[in-house]
């Protein structure tokens, strides 16, 4: 198995197997919905790099679910009337992102609930688990996934969606900050353009966790599973 670090792929010691525990993994993607990931001009927060990654991140969930790994999707949820944000203490992109993509629009009903926006343009199979309490860029704040994680006895999360230079990062803080194994597949996740997405990953090979491709992630967790098949014979 191997991983990037700063860039550079490099074989994994055996130090790291404990990253690779099937039974101790769960994938959390994050935002893959249609305020992020819908075309057209009124788009609450668009990241169109995001469209990408849609049926790789399908591909990556289904041979997860194959092997009994939870999929857990994760997003952001506002209340109608805007006073989770819009009319409260707005989080900081409202304000700073449009300084350098332009104004956005409909950026006042981003993921407002009841609204197109809020549904996930992933598949979701009725074994997966969401959670819909995220206000900011972290999947951990304010939500239970730190909650939900530990009842299932999870100690290694993949984190893949969107976006790598903003959620997909701060996540990957506040779950390394947790005491949790961070694997980020670089291929299932995209940001605000490559140099971002490129700088994201190499600052989480330095300090946080793990960079991977997802299909030699698949192929190490279908090898392992093989493998503990036939020694439970």
């Amino acid at each position: 198995m191997h991983a990037y670090f700063y860039d550079t792929k490099k074989e994994l010691p055996a130090e790291f197997g404990d990253y690779l525990v099937v039974s101790d993994t769960a994938v959390v993607e994050l935002d893959m919905c249609r305020g992020h990931l819908d075309e057209g001009p009124d788009v609450t927060c668009p990241c169109p790099r995001g469209r990408e990654i849609i049926d790789p991140i399908n591909h990556f969930n289904n041979e997860a679910r194959k092997l009994g790994i939870p999929v857990i999707h994760v997003h952001v949820v506002n209340r109608k009337g805007g006073i989770d944000d819009v009319k409260g203490n707005k989080a900081a992109w409202r304000r700073v992102f449009p300084m350098t993509v332009g104004p956005i629009p409909n950026a006042d009903m981003h993921n407002i609930e009841g609204t197109k926006w809020c549904e996930f343009v992933v598949n979701i199979d009725e074994k997966d688990l969401t959670v819909d309490t995220k206000k900011r860029l972290t999947a951990f704040y304010p939500t239970d996934l730190e909650f939900l994680l530990r009842n299932l006895k999870k100690n290694t999360i993949v984190i893949t969606g969107i976006m790598t230079d903003c959620c997909v990062l701060s996540t990957s803080f506040d779950g390394s900050n947790r005491g949790f194994n961070i694997l980020v597949p670089r291929d299932l996740t995209r940001g605000f353009n490559p140099e971002m997405e490129d700088a994201a990953l190499s600052i989480i090979s330095l300090h946080l966790g793990l960079v991977v491709d997802s299909q030699e992630l698949i192929n190490k967790w279908e090898e392992k599973s093989v493998l503990g098949t036939r020694i439970g014979k």
